[in-house]
């Protein structure tokens, strides 16, 4: 009985000393994950970032809500990257009202303006000044030090309207990048799903590339 108890003992040991190790071991052994899972998220179509936390009107422009009542709009990183290198952005003054589809936004380079429609309807709140002084926020950063405009919304039920739905954001984006190609057929090396990121100006130096006749019809402004 004695020996039973001794080798139970033992056992209970050598069990124990293995679980203990093999934890050790797997803790640290790295957990390896696809290269590309960071860069090629969700949050990217055909290389363009479409963050999916924010909605988006058919116009290329992005809209989140900021706090009851108040939303803040942009332009989506296809518009920037077609806007490419502006001299000057128009936007709409504090105070006024704006209507959703309605031509609020203006971007100027070589003497030719591109206009942009509101994505919401509402009072424009406050305009992003910083974007004013520096239009190239706009292709650096266009959901953060490029937003454009901030509008109290009081019909909030209605904020989602027209705007495209979230399960066919992708399927929108990809659209308007492949509908882009067919134009530009140039560029669709410059743009790839593998991973490509568009270039800063999409339509600079194009030849036959018509820069307010592409702008407006992505823009809905044709």
């Amino acid at each position: 009985m004695t020996v039973l108890l001794v080798l139970a003992t033992f056992l209970t040991f050598v069990v124990l000393d293995y679980i203990l190790n093999r934890r050790k071991v797997m803790a640290t052994v790295p957990v390896e994950r696809p290269a590309v899972a960071a860069k090629l998220s969700g949050d990217y179509v055909e290389g363009f970032h479409a963050p999916a936390h924010l909605s988006y009107h058919s116009g290329h422009s992005w809209l989140v809500r900021e706090r009851r009542n108040v939303v803040r709009f942009g332009a989506d990183e296809f518009a920037a990257a077609l806007v490419g290198k502006i001299e000057k952005i128009e936007l709409p003054r504090p105070g006024q009202w704006i209507r959703q589809g309605q031509k609020v936004l203006a971007f100027y380079r070589n003497g030719e303006k591109a206009e942009m429609v509101s994505p919401t309807e509402g009072e424009v709140m406050e305009i992003n000044a910083e974007v004013l002084n520096n239009p190239a926020l706009l292709r650096q950063d266009p959901y953060g030090k490029g937003w454009l405009v901030s509008v109290h919304v009081p019909d909030e039920e209605n904020t989602g309207r027209n705007m495209v739905p979230k399960g066919l954001i992708q399927e929108w984006m990809r659209d308007a990048a492949q509908r882009l190609y067919a134009q530009q057929p140039s560029l669709a090396g410059a743009v790839a799903a593998d991973g490509g990121r568009p270039a800063e100006d999409l339509l600079s130096g194009l030849p036959g590339a018509d820069w307010k006749e592409v702008t407006g019809e992505f823009f809905l402004t044709k």
